[in-house]
């Protein structure tokens, strides 16, 4: 079976912002609940949609959750503007060439569609151009570990069957999603947070230095 859609994560797999999202995150967490947030409660939510990630996060903390989110996404909003995302070493060539194959490529995030489209505006990409379709968790029941964003993307680019997909990204919960759709190839990419060891203790079919290399997987 030929593969028809590469689905791509954003922040640590086809996007470098230096770990903005998540020292954001804790930091909106932690001014709503007045302690601080374990490195390791961050870790186990990399990938997730935000707003799940907050709920999660504030257990047991009288904060509402949109008043959190809407903090994080200032927060997030000032490290961009003072260290802009840029796309990781390779990526945009790897992405015009699946493209130039006849491989539609998709983006899936845990970001909200405003935030991700910030994101593309900085970067220079347009879907219709750089890239297929892209898909963000506010657009879907359910984030990450469940797989409708990856269904969502197949629905946006006409792919009819999960064995014509491969998934990546550089979180557990992205390598989950890819499994729980049924993905042909489930990726996990050494760029972003998590290592090698902590990606290949969950289901996945390859483990790649980087985006940059599916090309050559797939030829």
């Amino acid at each position: 079976m030929t593969i028809e859609l590469v689905a791509l994560d954003m922040a640590g797999t086809t996007v470098q912002e230096s770990g903005a999202v998540y020292r954001a995150l804790a930091d909106a967490v932690a001014a709503a609940a007045g302690r601080p947030v374990p490195e390791a409660d961050i870790r186990r939510w990399m990938g997730a949609d935000k707003r799940e990630a907050i709920a999660a996060l504030l257990a047991g903390a009288p904060a509402e959750v949109e008043t959190v989110f809407d903090d994080f996404r200032a927060r997030l909003a000032a490290a961009y503007e003072a260290e802009p995302p840029t796309a990781l070493p390779g990526v945009e060539s790897a992405l015009a060439e699946l493209r130039a194959r006849g491989v539609q490529v998709a983006l899936t995030t845990g970001f909200s569609r405003d935030v991700a489209e910030g994101i593309l505006d900085v970067l220079g990409w347009q879907v219709g151009a750089a890239i297929d379709a892209l898909v963000t968790a506010d657009e879907v029941a359910a984030g990450r570990p469940a797989p409708y964003m990856i269904f969502h993307a197949m629905e946006a680019t006409g792919v009819l069957r999960a064995d014509a997909v491969l998934t990546a990204g550089d979180t557990i919960l992205d390598l989950r999603a890819g499994t729980n759709a049924g993905a042909r190839y489930v990726l996990g990419v050494l760029t972003g947070a998590q290592d090698a060891e902590t990606l290949g203790r969950e289901r996945h079919t390859h483990l790649l230095p980087s985006v940059a290399d599916i090309p050559y997987l797939l030829a």
